[in-house]
């Protein structure tokens, strides 16, 4: 009778143990800055996302309509800040701007690019794959006008549902869409 209560005792504080947080982050981007001498400058403003994406979890689509997350895998800071910390880096690797720096400082620039992220997560089908989908908009400050304004979607298969795997891949996806995204703007900005 003891031993069934201490077996019992043992199963029911096991499975309420807590469980461990594990947290991850997006890879640094290895390029170093390249400064236009004669460049423009830029502005990035907030990568605003959904609120569902703002908590920090890892999500996962399963099918058109149901969105869950990974309860114990989470972002290191909330997807947005960590897109927009990512874009900068690109943008300032590209040798495309004098300068970028984030909105809110007291910089002014000659361009000011905002975004939204779409979507920033693992889906489940067919075939597993992670998506990021992010909008922008470029604008020139000195006229007020949109000179460029692109939404860009990538999608990487995955070989193994682990979440490691998933938050390389959707490393990998965010760096492809980022780099297409500057390529993108220098272009908008060379044909001006």
């Amino acid at each position: 009778m003891i031993r069934a209560i201490l077996i019992s005792a043992a199963l029911l504080a096991s499975a309420c143990a807590p469980h461990r947080i594990q947290y991850y982050q997006l890879s640094a981007f290895e390029k170093q800055a390249r400064i236009a001498e004669a460049g423009p400058t830029l502005v990035v403003a907030r990568i605003t996302t959904p609120e569902a994406l703002q908590d920090g979890r890892i999500r996962y689509l399963e099918g058109p309509n149901e969105v869950g997350a990974y309860e114990y895998h989470r972002w290191t800071d909330p997807p947005g800040l960590l897109v927009k910390e990512a874009l900068i880096q690109v943008l300032r690797a590209s040798g495309t701007f004098r300068s970028v720096d984030e909105a809110g400082s007291s910089a002014a620039g000659d361009y000011s690019l905002r975004g939204k992220l779409l979507e920033f997560a693992e889906v489940d089908g067919a075939g597993m794959q992670t998506r990021v989908s992010l909008d922008f908009e470029l604008r020139d400050t000195k006229t007020g006008r949109v000179v460029w304004s692109q939404t860009l979607t990538h999608n990487e298969p995955l070989q193994a549902k682990k979440v490691s795997e998933v938050v390389q891949s959707l490393d990998r996806n965010l760096r492809g869409v980022l780099e297409q995204a500057a390529a993108g703007i220098g272009a908008a900005i060379a044909a001006r």
